[in-house]
């Protein structure tokens, strides 16, 4: 059910043009959404209506509300800046190939995926790390590649020259001189990478947008295509993009017939990824109105009056949303939960949590548990945990690559011993972890099976009919059959003409691991992980076929090789609802970019420094690296300080402003590291706390 002011903005005319704005969990996705089916309904061709955001997974609750309805007139086009400018790159890619600079205009680009960039981007930097470039620097390979192309993309999304990187990293600094020395060294990694896309017409995202931006921009028969194409426009989470694509809006925003513009007052949320909410304030005199709602369908007062108290405590102040009514207190919004090792800690929140849910009759989709960096120890801990108490539970990081995953690792381990001709070796856990997975058995069960049948030197596995009787009963019988099975196939392969990886792991899926008795058929988080690994493979197959440049070898043992060198293979968007009724464990930022308020939330190490320390990022600077900085200006120690002190305050006021009715402070008094902990935000509760005490 609509409110008014909601009712208005969807019943708004077919030629209004305007800009919704407000706090988070005041209904304006939900009125934005509204707007986009009463176009539909009211006369528009549903392929006219453009929605825009940020990142994809921001569109769900529209393509939920647009899913099977049968309009006419096609399909809502669901977009981000970055998708339609790698479309209108490759409609038009004669018309910009040339003025671009690609040396071979005449034939047709490659897109590269994030881990197709590193590929390249390694084989670049690769030979230049061992004549001393970054010899400053001690962070791991796939961390050094992602940031020279971060730095790439935030030229492209800022809008400056890709030769201006160091000269504004540089110009910024005031330290140590051996760091010039890596900004310097970053540059040319920047450079080089960017000579190679030219030469050999790749497109990583940053060239893709600058194409889009710098040149078809500017060709009238792109803009007639786009004016024709999409005459209504919803674009929502304005505030999480960068200036450049604000730029752009700005240009086409008289061409549409409607526009509906929805930014989060108080967002922000990616501004390590160049998002320039700043930027965004620009559309209020571009509209023909600005509307601001102001009333929370989420918080209660007492989240409320949480909230303003930890904002003043960080010596901060923002427009809050009005509450829900209620008359609690803020002592009612939040409670602690505190042990003095951490492993004793997350036992204790797994006991709050069974009672919460078993008890109180909370649904686990209703409880998130945050951190500001989430851990593969940390995830595997408390999801174990979760699990052993028969709570359901899921978990979502972006940065978490695919090799990190039991499914991909186990269809790997498999592809390997697949192809003996790349000379790929696993060792006996590697294989037993597989087997684990793949014949759906216990740890015990499949250790027995690698050592008495597998050897390592010439990929060679025993049949099961080999192995004593005694020791075949305590394998079981039932388990011989579906290793003997597995076996089998794998030689049958072995005597056949080699596939490409991507379409060996579709074999073996479909015709041994998904059927039944085997570990894949009903674990449907182990099928997502195939799919998305299935596809990893393809874009980095397509992506590398016929490209003189490539490094020799098969392409399945490349792409292997460029997992163990730490090159993260690209997380496919999957929809946050795959298990809807579960416990979500998330970073904090993932959390709030997810923009889906939840009953009750767990903050662990709320005294650890993460909470408002930026990531060590010794090739890039993302404060520096805007448009807002002053070109030669220093960054200095009061820049940092101000620069945690207003990050800590976004992410606390956006954690707050998806919670429905309580928070609970994790408080090891020593954390997951080790040490103790006495962070800004814990201190803040203190002030709220302290505060709370001794008022009247």
């Amino acid at each position: 059910m609509l409110t008014d002011r909601q009712h208005s903005i969807a019943e708004m005319p077919l030629t209004a043009k305007t800009l919704l704005t407000g706090p988070a969990g005041c209904g304006k996705t939900t009125a934005a959404v509204a707007r986009v089916l009463a176009l539909i309904e009211s006369g528009a061709p549903a392929d006219s209506v453009l929605l825009l955001t940020p990142q994809r997974g921001l569109q769900n609750p529209y393509l939920e509300a647009v899913a099977n309805q049968p309009y006419a007139g096609g399909e809502v086009t669901p977009a981000t800046m970055g998708g339609l400018a790698r479309r209108m790159v490759d409609l038009f890619w004669p018309l910009a190939a040339e003025t671009a600079g690609f040396a071979h205009p005449d034939r047709q680009p490659t897109f590269l995926t994030l881990e197709t960039a590193q590929y390249y981007m390694a084989h670049l930097v690769r030979p230049l790390i061992e004549t001393g470039f970054f010899e400053s620097v001690t962070i791991d390979r796939n961390r050094l590649y992602s940031q020279i192309l971060d730095n790439l993309n935030k030229a492209a999304v800022v809008g400056f020259r890709v030769e201006e990187i160091g000269e504004r990293l540089m110009g910024a600094w005031n330290g140590d001189p051996a760091q010039r020395r890596v900004y310097a060294d970053s540059q040319e990694c920047a450079s080089r990478f960017r000579t190679f896309c030219l030469e050999n017409n790749l497109l990583d995202f940053s060239l893709q947008f600058e194409v889009f931006a710098n040149i078809l921009w500017q060709e009238p028969i792109v803009r007639d295509l786009l004016a024709r194409s999409y005459r209504h426009l919803v674009y929502d989470n304005l505030e999480e993009e960068g200036p450049r694509a604000h730029d752009l809006l700005e240009d086409w925003l008289p061409d549409f017939d409607s526009a509906l513009l929805v930014n989060d007052s108080e967002g922000g949320f990616r501004q390590f990824l160049g998002a320039d909410p700043y930027s965004a304030e620009r559309f209020a005199p571009l509209v023909d109105d600005v509307i601001r709602f102001e009333a929370s369908f989420v918080q209660p007062q007492a989240v409320t009056d949480l909230e303003a108290g930890l904002l003043a405590a960080l010596g901060r102040e923002a427009a809050l949303a009005t509450p829900i009514a209620g008359e609690e207190s803020p002592e009612q919004a939040f409670d602690f939960i505190s042990a003095r090792f951490y492993p004793q800690l997350l036992d204790e929140l797994t006991t709050e949590i069974t009672t919460l849910v078993n008890e109180n009759g909370i649904p686990p989709a209703e409880i998130a548990i945050l951190s500001p960096y989430l851990s593969d120890s940390l995830r595997f801990a408390m999801m174990n945990r979760l699990e052993a108490a028969g709570i359901q539970v899921r978990s979502h990081r972006p940065s978490r690559s695919l090799r990190n995953e039991p499914a991909s690792q186990t269809l790997l381990t498999l592809a390997c011993l697949a192809h003996p001709g790349w000379d790929i070796h696993p060792t006996r856990f590697d294989l037993t972890y597989a087997l684990t997975l793949s014949l759906d058995t216990d740890l015990v069960r499949a250790q027995l099976l690698t050592e008495i049948t597998y050897r390592q030197r010439d990929l060679r596995f025993s049949a099961f009919e080999e192995i004593n009787g005694e020791m075949q009963e305590r394998i079981t019988y039932a388990l011989g059959l579906r290793y003997t099975r597995l076996k089998e196939w794998i030689s049958a392969y072995r005597e056949s003409e080699p596939l490409p990886l991507d379409h060996f792991l579709r074999k073996l899926f479909g015709e041994v691991l998904s059927q039944p008795g085997f570990g894949f058929h009903q674990n449907l988080d182990a099928v997502r992980v195939a799919a998305s690994l299935i596809e990893s493979v393809r874009k980095f197959r397509q992506a590398l076929e016929g490209l003189s440049d490539a490094e020799s070898g098969p392409l399945g043992k490349e792409y292997i090789a460029m997992l163990q060198d730490g090159v993260i293979a690209a997380q496919y968007m999957q929809p946050y609802e795959s298990n809807p009724d579960a416990v979500l464990i998330a970073p904090a930022t993932t959390f709030i970019l997810m923009n889906r308020p939840v009953k009750v939330q767990f903050w662990l190490d709320a005294g650890a420094s993460g909470w408002s320390e930026r990531l060590s990022q010794p090739l890039t600077q993302p404060h520096v690296l805007s448009r807002h900085w002053q070109s030669g200006r220093i960054w200095g120690d009061a820049d940092e300080v101000a620069a945690e002190g207003e990050a800590l305050a976004r992410l606390v006021s956006g954690l707050l402003r998806r919670c429905r009715s309580k928070i609970y402070l994790g408080l090891p008094d020593l954390g997951e590291t080790g040490f103790e902990q006495r962070g800004a935000l814990l201190r803040a509760f203190q002030h709220v706390l302290q505060n709370t005490l001794t008022s009247p």
